[in-house]
């Protein structure tokens, strides 16, 4: 089963989860040869996400795949989608996701996950997130606990 939720909870009735297919999320090379109006880009690890960046005014979701949980290069992908690329549409962190990932996600602007760990499920559904003390890194999401780099030197 998967369990897809977001920031505010649960996710309801998913247009791209359709069961009937009519929304599927593409590869990056399929996204790259769709005409379609709308559509949803699945991005593996490998996958240069810049080559997005001619059509991501048709892209309403991407998802970026966690193959494993110590294989990172999703959040790279979404920091420069939101970054580099200006994407201001869904992205989504599905694969291997754990609990301890995705304080990490929403920090790099990753909106929804789409979770299968049975323990992920039932604290995400408990609204029960684990903290992050300090930031070592900047965060597409402005912190609201206090400076964004605690290790650094401030002049007097």
């Amino acid at each position: 089963m998967t369990f897809l939720w977001n920031a505010s909870g649960p996710i309801e009735n998913d247009p791209w989860t359709d069961a009937d297919g009519d929304r599927p999320i593409l590869s990056l090379e399929a996204a790259l040869q769709s005409n379609a109006a709308t559509i949803g880009v699945q991005i593996e690890p490998a996958d240069d996400v810049r080559r997005l960046e001619p059509i991501l005014d048709r892209v309403a979701l991407v998802a970026v795949n966690f193959p494993a949980f110590n294989d990172g290069r999703a959040f790279s992908h979404a920091t420069l989608l939101r970054q580099r690329l200006g994407y201001r549409g869904e992205i989504r962190g599905v694969g291997a996701v754990l609990l301890d990932q995705v304080p990490l996600m929403l920090r790099v602007g990753i909106d929804s996950v789409a979770v299968t760990h049975e323990p992920t499920i039932r604290r995400l559904k408990e609204q029960r997130l684990p903290g992050i003390a300090l930031h070592y890194q900047p965060s597409v999401i402005p912190t609201t606990d206090g400076e964004g780099y605690s290790w650094r030197r401030r002049a007097v």
